[in-house]
Protein backbone atom coordinates (compact mmCIF):
# COMPACT_ATOMS: atom_id res chain seq x y z
CA UNK A 1 0.00 0.00 0.00
CA UNK A 2 1.18 3.51 -0.71
CA UNK A 3 1.81 5.80 2.23
CA UNK A 4 -1.27 7.96 2.59
CA UNK A 5 -0.37 9.29 6.05
CA UNK A 6 -0.14 12.84 4.67
CA UNK A 7 -3.90 12.74 4.05
CA UNK A 8 -4.87 11.78 7.60
CA UNK A 9 -6.27 14.92 9.18
CA UNK A 10 -6.55 16.75 5.86
CA UNK A 11 -9.50 19.15 5.95
CA UNK A 12 -11.70 21.09 3.58
CA UNK A 13 -14.56 23.51 4.23
CA UNK A 14 -17.50 24.32 1.97
CA UNK A 15 -20.25 26.89 2.39
CA UNK A 16 -23.84 26.93 1.16
CA UNK A 17 -27.29 28.26 2.00
CA UNK A 18 -30.61 26.45 2.21
CA UNK A 19 -32.60 28.11 -0.54
CA UNK A 20 -36.34 27.57 -0.76
CA UNK A 21 -36.16 26.79 -4.48
CA UNK A 22 -33.63 23.93 -4.08
CA UNK A 23 -35.48 22.61 -1.03
CA UNK A 24 -38.72 22.55 -3.03
CA UNK A 25 -36.99 20.42 -5.67
CA UNK A 26 -35.85 17.98 -2.97
CA UNK A 27 -39.44 17.61 -1.79
CA UNK A 28 -40.59 17.14 -5.39
CA UNK A 29 -38.04 14.35 -5.82
CA UNK A 30 -39.63 12.58 -2.83
CA UNK A 31 -43.21 13.22 -4.04
CA UNK A 32 -44.09 15.02 -0.84
CA UNK A 33 -45.56 18.36 0.17
CA UNK A 34 -43.66 20.87 2.26
CA UNK A 35 -43.97 20.29 6.02
CA UNK A 36 -45.10 23.04 8.35
CA UNK A 37 -42.38 25.27 9.74
CA UNK A 38 -38.87 26.01 8.48
CA UNK A 39 -37.10 22.77 9.46
CA UNK A 40 -35.97 20.70 6.46
CA UNK A 41 -36.16 16.86 6.37
CA UNK A 42 -33.41 14.76 7.84
CA UNK A 43 -31.05 13.76 5.04
CA UNK A 44 -31.27 17.09 3.24
CA UNK A 45 -27.72 17.88 4.40
CA UNK A 46 -26.55 15.56 1.58
CA UNK A 47 -27.75 18.21 -0.89
CA UNK A 48 -25.72 20.95 0.80
CA UNK A 49 -22.07 21.94 0.31
CA UNK A 50 -21.85 19.67 -2.72
CA UNK A 51 -18.67 19.09 -4.79
CA UNK A 52 -17.77 21.92 -7.15
CA UNK A 53 -14.87 20.55 -9.20
CA UNK A 54 -14.70 21.88 -12.75
CA UNK A 55 -15.87 19.49 -15.45
CA UNK A 56 -12.33 19.37 -16.84
CA UNK A 57 -11.13 18.16 -13.42
CA UNK A 58 -13.34 15.05 -13.36
CA UNK A 59 -11.91 11.57 -13.74
CA UNK A 60 -13.14 8.75 -15.96
CA UNK A 61 -15.79 7.71 -13.41
CA UNK A 62 -17.18 11.24 -13.03
CA UNK A 63 -15.68 11.90 -9.59
CA UNK A 64 -13.10 14.66 -9.16
CA UNK A 65 -9.63 13.37 -10.06
CA UNK A 66 -7.35 12.59 -7.13
CA UNK A 67 -3.62 13.33 -7.11
CA UNK A 68 -0.76 13.76 -4.65
CA UNK A 69 -0.96 17.55 -4.52
CA UNK A 70 -1.84 19.47 -1.34
CA UNK A 71 -5.05 20.59 -3.07
CA UNK A 72 -6.37 17.01 -3.38
CA UNK A 73 -8.60 16.30 -0.39
CA UNK A 74 -8.65 12.54 -1.08
CA UNK A 75 -5.47 10.57 -1.90
CA UNK A 76 -4.65 9.10 -5.34
CA UNK A 77 -5.80 5.57 -4.49
CA UNK A 78 -5.19 3.47 -7.63
CA UNK A 79 -8.26 1.23 -7.29
CA UNK A 80 -10.71 2.76 -9.82
CA UNK A 81 -14.11 1.74 -8.44
CA UNK A 82 -15.48 3.86 -5.63
CA UNK A 83 -18.53 3.23 -3.44
CA UNK A 84 -20.11 5.13 -0.57
CA UNK A 85 -20.29 2.06 1.67
CA UNK A 86 -21.74 3.35 4.94
CA UNK A 87 -22.44 6.36 7.13
CA UNK A 88 -23.07 7.06 10.78
CA UNK A 89 -25.15 10.22 11.16
CA UNK A 90 -25.98 12.15 14.32
CA UNK A 91 -28.78 14.70 14.00
CA UNK A 92 -27.87 17.36 16.56
CA UNK A 93 -30.36 20.04 15.51
CA UNK A 94 -32.64 20.59 12.51
CA UNK A 95 -31.39 22.59 9.55
CA UNK A 96 -33.82 25.30 8.46
CA UNK A 97 -34.66 27.13 5.27
CA UNK A 98 -32.53 30.24 4.98
CA UNK A 99 -29.70 28.81 7.10
CA UNK A 100 -26.15 29.65 6.09
CA UNK A 101 -24.62 26.17 5.99
CA UNK A 102 -20.98 25.21 6.41
CA UNK A 103 -19.51 21.73 6.17
CA UNK A 104 -16.05 20.97 7.53
CA UNK A 105 -14.70 17.63 6.34
CA UNK A 106 -11.74 15.77 7.81
CA UNK A 107 -10.06 12.56 6.65
CA UNK A 108 -10.06 10.33 9.74
CA UNK A 109 -8.45 7.13 8.47
CA UNK A 110 -7.26 5.24 5.40
CA UNK A 111 -7.09 1.45 5.72
CA UNK A 112 -6.10 -1.24 3.22
CA UNK A 113 -7.71 -4.69 3.41
CA UNK A 114 -7.85 -7.81 1.30
CA UNK A 115 -11.35 -8.71 0.18
CA UNK A 116 -12.77 -11.65 -1.71
CA UNK A 117 -12.59 -9.66 -4.96
CA UNK A 118 -9.08 -8.30 -4.34
CA UNK A 119 -7.49 -5.38 -2.48
CA UNK A 120 -9.77 -2.78 -0.90
CA UNK A 121 -8.98 0.65 0.50
CA UNK A 122 -11.37 2.17 3.06
CA UNK A 123 -11.42 5.91 3.72
CA UNK A 124 -13.34 7.39 6.65
CA UNK A 125 -14.31 11.05 6.45
CA UNK A 126 -15.98 13.10 9.18
CA UNK A 127 -18.38 15.83 8.06
CA UNK A 128 -19.53 18.49 10.54
CA UNK A 129 -22.43 20.52 9.15
CA UNK A 130 -23.55 23.73 10.80
CA UNK A 131 -26.61 25.91 10.25
CA UNK A 132 -26.09 29.59 11.06
CA UNK A 133 -22.98 28.60 13.00
CA UNK A 134 -24.59 25.92 15.22
CA UNK A 135 -23.74 22.25 14.77
CA UNK A 136 -26.64 20.47 13.06
CA UNK A 137 -25.29 17.16 11.68
CA UNK A 138 -22.25 15.08 12.53
CA UNK A 139 -21.52 12.29 10.06
CA UNK A 140 -18.73 9.76 9.55
CA UNK A 141 -18.81 8.50 5.98
CA UNK A 142 -17.03 5.33 4.84
CA UNK A 143 -15.79 5.14 1.24
CA UNK A 144 -14.36 1.98 -0.31
CA UNK A 145 -12.15 1.71 -3.38
CA UNK A 146 -11.73 -1.56 -5.27
CA UNK A 147 -10.16 -2.92 -8.45
CA UNK A 148 -11.99 -3.10 -11.74
CA UNK A 149 -14.05 -6.26 -12.28
CA UNK A 150 -12.09 -9.03 -14.03
CA UNK A 151 -12.93 -9.58 -17.67
CA UNK A 152 -15.91 -11.88 -18.28
CA UNK A 153 -17.12 -11.55 -14.66
CA UNK A 154 -20.86 -12.07 -14.23
CA UNK A 155 -22.80 -8.81 -13.82
CA UNK A 156 -23.40 -7.53 -10.28
CA UNK A 157 -25.80 -8.06 -8.62
CA UNK A 158 -27.13 -11.40 -9.91
CA UNK A 159 -30.44 -11.41 -11.82
CA UNK A 160 -33.61 -11.24 -9.74
CA UNK A 161 -34.50 -14.75 -8.56
CA UNK A 162 -37.87 -16.44 -8.29
CA UNK A 163 -38.22 -15.87 -4.53
CA UNK A 164 -40.30 -12.93 -3.34
CA UNK A 165 -39.71 -10.67 -0.36
CA UNK A 166 -42.39 -11.07 2.32
CA UNK A 167 -42.40 -8.36 5.02
CA UNK A 168 -44.74 -10.45 7.17
CA UNK A 169 -42.77 -13.70 7.18
CA UNK A 170 -41.39 -15.25 10.36
CA UNK A 171 -37.98 -13.92 9.37
CA UNK A 172 -39.40 -10.46 8.70
CA UNK A 173 -42.14 -9.23 10.95
CA UNK A 174 -41.63 -5.63 9.89
CA UNK A 175 -43.90 -2.95 11.37
CA UNK A 176 -43.88 -0.69 8.30
CA UNK A 177 -43.44 -1.57 4.64
CA UNK A 178 -43.35 0.60 1.53
CA UNK A 179 -42.39 -0.22 -2.04
CA UNK A 180 -40.90 2.07 -4.65
CA UNK A 181 -39.38 1.55 -8.08
CA UNK A 182 -36.36 3.85 -8.52
CA UNK A 183 -36.60 5.23 -12.05
CA UNK A 184 -34.12 7.03 -14.30
CA UNK A 185 -35.76 10.41 -13.52
CA UNK A 186 -35.45 9.76 -9.77
CA UNK A 187 -31.76 8.88 -10.12
CA UNK A 188 -31.21 11.94 -12.33
CA UNK A 189 -32.89 14.25 -9.82
CA UNK A 190 -30.86 12.90 -6.90
CA UNK A 191 -27.63 13.22 -8.91
CA UNK A 192 -28.54 16.78 -9.86
CA UNK A 193 -29.52 17.88 -6.35
CA UNK A 194 -26.36 16.39 -4.81
CA UNK A 195 -24.16 17.29 -7.82
CA UNK A 196 -23.06 13.65 -7.96
CA UNK A 197 -21.37 12.94 -11.31
CA UNK A 198 -20.57 9.26 -10.70
CA UNK A 199 -21.38 7.68 -14.06
CA UNK A 200 -22.78 4.42 -12.63
CA UNK A 201 -25.97 6.35 -11.84
CA UNK A 202 -26.74 7.75 -15.32
CA UNK A 203 -24.44 6.23 -17.97
CA UNK A 204 -25.73 2.71 -18.69
CA UNK A 205 -22.88 1.78 -21.03
CA UNK A 206 -20.30 2.82 -18.43
CA UNK A 207 -22.14 1.14 -15.52
CA UNK A 208 -22.42 -2.19 -17.35
CA UNK A 209 -19.36 -2.15 -19.60
CA UNK A 210 -16.75 -0.54 -17.35
CA UNK A 211 -17.85 -1.32 -13.79
CA UNK A 212 -19.66 -4.60 -14.36
CA UNK A 213 -23.07 -3.75 -12.92
CA UNK A 214 -26.28 -5.28 -14.27
CA UNK A 215 -27.81 -1.85 -14.84
CA UNK A 216 -27.79 1.70 -13.55
CA UNK A 217 -27.01 1.71 -9.84
CA UNK A 218 -29.27 3.42 -7.31
CA UNK A 219 -27.18 5.78 -5.15
CA UNK A 220 -26.53 4.45 -1.66
CA UNK A 221 -27.49 7.79 -0.08
CA UNK A 222 -30.66 7.83 -2.21
CA UNK A 223 -31.71 4.50 -0.70
CA UNK A 224 -30.78 5.92 2.71
CA UNK A 225 -32.88 9.02 1.96
CA UNK A 226 -35.85 6.80 1.09
CA UNK A 227 -35.42 4.95 4.41
CA UNK A 228 -35.30 8.28 6.26
CA UNK A 229 -38.49 9.24 4.45
CA UNK A 230 -40.11 5.98 5.60
CA UNK A 231 -39.10 6.84 9.18
CA UNK A 232 -40.62 10.30 8.68
CA UNK A 233 -43.88 8.78 7.47
CA UNK A 234 -44.07 6.52 10.53
CA UNK A 235 -42.56 8.69 13.27
CA UNK A 236 -42.94 12.30 12.11
CA UNK A 237 -40.59 14.97 10.86
CA UNK A 238 -37.09 15.17 12.32
CA UNK A 239 -37.85 12.47 14.87
CA UNK A 240 -34.48 10.68 14.80
CA UNK A 241 -31.39 11.47 16.83
CA UNK A 242 -29.13 9.13 14.89
CA UNK A 243 -29.16 7.05 11.73
CA UNK A 244 -26.55 4.59 10.50
CA UNK A 245 -26.64 2.69 7.22
CA UNK A 246 -24.49 0.16 5.39
CA UNK A 247 -24.73 -0.87 1.77
CA UNK A 248 -25.06 -4.65 1.43
CA UNK A 249 -25.70 -5.11 -2.31
CA UNK A 250 -26.38 -2.73 -5.22
CA UNK A 251 -29.94 -1.70 -6.02
CA UNK A 252 -30.66 -1.53 -9.74
CA UNK A 253 -32.71 1.17 -11.45
CA UNK A 254 -36.15 -0.01 -12.56
CA UNK A 255 -36.38 -2.83 -10.01
CA UNK A 256 -38.70 -2.62 -7.02
CA UNK A 257 -37.25 -1.75 -3.62
CA UNK A 258 -38.93 -2.93 -0.43
CA UNK A 259 -38.36 -0.38 2.37
CA UNK A 260 -39.08 -1.66 5.88
CA UNK A 261 -38.92 -0.53 9.51
CA UNK A 262 -39.50 -2.13 12.89
CA UNK A 263 -38.78 -1.32 16.51
CA UNK A 264 -39.99 0.56 19.54
CA UNK A 265 -38.74 2.59 22.48
CA UNK A 266 -36.69 4.80 20.14
CA UNK A 267 -34.63 1.90 18.78
CA UNK A 268 -35.40 1.08 15.17
CA UNK A 269 -34.14 -1.27 12.50
CA UNK A 270 -34.58 -0.32 8.85
CA UNK A 271 -33.65 -2.11 5.65
CA UNK A 272 -34.09 -2.17 1.90
CA UNK A 273 -34.59 -5.39 -0.07
CA UNK A 274 -34.70 -6.32 -3.74
CA UNK A 275 -37.87 -8.06 -5.07
CA UNK A 276 -36.45 -11.54 -4.40
CA UNK A 277 -35.36 -10.78 -0.82
CA UNK A 278 -31.72 -9.93 -1.54
CA UNK A 279 -30.79 -7.31 1.05
CA UNK A 280 -29.68 -4.00 -0.41
CA UNK A 281 -29.13 -1.92 2.73
CA UNK A 282 -29.21 -2.32 6.49
CA UNK A 283 -29.78 0.60 8.84
CA UNK A 284 -30.47 1.47 12.45
CA UNK A 285 -31.85 4.57 14.10
CA UNK A 286 -32.95 6.03 17.41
Amino acid sequence: MSDYSAWIGRMETRADRIEASAYTRWLAMLDRAAPEGEAVPQGYHWAQCTPDAATAALGADGHPRRDDSPASFLPPIPQPRRMWAASKVEFVAPLRTGNAVERRSTVLSITAKQGGSGPLVFVEVEHLTTGDGALAVREVQSLVYRDAAPANSPPVPPPVGEARFDPHSDLGGWDAHRTIVPTEPLLFRFSALTFNCHRIHYDLAYATGEEGFRGLVVHGPLTATLLLDLARRELGDNALQSFAFRGVSPAICGEMLHLVLRGKDAAYELAAFAPDGRQVMSASAN
